[in-house]
């Protein structure tokens, strides 16, 4: 009987330890996700940066390379590549600090890319222009001769002029395969612009204008200020969204012809649950589906009225137009207001960030954001996984998406609030 008592005791006692551990995994979210988190470097807000809303890049060797909106030897932002250490560690490098003059740019919002001779190029949302407002830059680095700030040599390929046309390049870049680059402009009080530019000899790059987004006309709708790039599809059109509306509409997604036809695809209701204000660019599925994220909207109410952002797929119909569909609204505890678009993996499955949200004991309530996956299943719905939950330290609020690895890790960056963290590189295992 004693027996009987004691197993019974042991019983109840491992049950209650059980709940208990339960109970704090759901308190403290992010204890399962620790485990497949690692910071690969912490900004310091000096000379080496500070707070990047970039993403990342690799070269052919494994490293990795970003941008940061602040810091360097000037305060105007930095160039910076991360090598891996033979102890496994990070290394980082400060390639090119901005500000030096006000003509080779400052504070870079968008990450790099490369060419195929290992040149970098990409833009500053200020800086250009010394005698005339500074209003972005498109710049090259070049790893050649002569080595300055770092080995790496800064051309600035083009200066953009608020009084010629539309300022303020927030979007990252692609080439097309004659090595022209295409990019919008915010365009401040002008709405905005999708611009290419190509070669033109030794000198800086000509450009031309393909739209201009206040010049649209059709019906009440006046898109207006995109922030992120652009992509093709397989017959050269444009693809991309703009962040606002003059008039009429929270955002729209548009699709820009080679004849350089504007057409928005779709347009966010102002009162409606669908999203609102697109800040991402977008990405294809391989039926020709669009998927992005907006940063506020959708079904969730735990952000107030504005909602918490959302998840989105457009799909095209035979009859040319295209149908929405609300994928996931965020609710603040998995994650809020999604500055950056998605990546898929192999399995279908899209991963993303979201600047606030998640862990709600940190970054004054608003939660420090949060790295997600989401999972098609059998039902035709999408299943959401918080991968982090980002705190204070070593990182916070990630603005930029996600890269991978050839091992399937992701690999992303933090801005950090800019008192007690500065920004991150940070790799995850999902």
């Amino acid at each position: 009987m004693q027996a009987n008592k004691f197993w019974a005791a042991v019983s109840k006692a491992l049950a209650i330890t059980t709940v208990t551990l339960i109970v704090a995994l759901i308190l403290a979210p992010d204890a399962w996700a620790q485990s497949k988190y690692k910071s690969l470097y912490r900004f310091t807000g000096g000379a080496d940066g500070s707070t990047s809303y970039a993403g990342l890049v690799f070269d052919a060797a494994g490293n990795l390379y970003g941008t940061t909106y602040s810091g360097g030897d000037y305060g105007s932002g930095a160039v910076f590549e991360l090598s891996l250490n033979a102890d496994g560690g990070w290394a980082e490098k400060v390639l090119y600090s901005f500000g030096g003059h006000r003509a080779d740019g400052a504070n870079p919002y968008a990450g790099v890319i490369f060419d195929p001779n290992g040149n970098l190029y990409g833009t500053t949302v200020n800086g250009g222009c010394q005698r005339c407002g500074a209003w972005g830059t498109l710049f090259e680095l070049s790893p050649k001769a002569p080595f300055v700030n770092g080995g790496w040599t800064e051309k600035i390929l083009h200066k953009f002029d608020k009084w010629v046309y539309e300022p303020f390049p927030y979007s990252g870049l692609i080439f097309d395969a004659a090595g022209n680059l295409y990019l919008t402009t915010e365009g401040g009080w002008n709405g905005g612009a999708v611009f290419q530019l190509y070669p033109n000899g030794n000198g800086p790059w000509g450009y031309t204008i393909l739209t201009k987004f206040h010049t649209y006309t059709k019906g009440w709708l006046k898109p207006s200020n995109p922030y992120a790039g652009v992509i093709f599809d397989a017959a050269g059109n444009l693809y991309g969204t703009t962040s606002d509306c003059i008039v009429g509409c929270s955002g729209t997604v548009f699709q820009l012809t080679p004849g350089r036809v504007l057409t928005v695809l779709h347009a966010f209701r102002l009162n409606g649950t669908e999203g609102h204000h697109p800040h991402a660019g977008l990405i294809f599925d391989a039926a020709g589906s669009l998927y992005g994220t907006t940063h506020d909207g959708g079904l969730g109410t735990a952000c107030g009225t504005s909602g918490c952002g959302a998840v989105f797929k457009l799909t095209p119909k035979a009859d040319g137009s295209w149908t929405e569909t609300l994928l996931h609204s965020f609710n603040s505890k998995d994650g809020a207001s999604p500055y950056s678009g998605l990546i898929f993996d192999q399995a279908g499955n899209l991963y993303g960030t979201t600047s606030q949200g998640g862990d709600l004991r940190y970054c004054g309530g608003q939660g420090c954001g949060v790295v997600f996956k989401l999972t098609p299943n059998s039902k035709g719905r999408w299943e959401e996984t918080v991968l982090h939950f980002f705190t204070d330290h070593p990182g916070a609020n990630p603005y930029a998406g996600l890269i991978f690895d050839t091992a399937g890790n992701l690999y992303g960056t933090t801005a950090g609030d800019g008192s007690t963290t500065f920004g991150s590189v940070f790799e995850i295992t999902p």
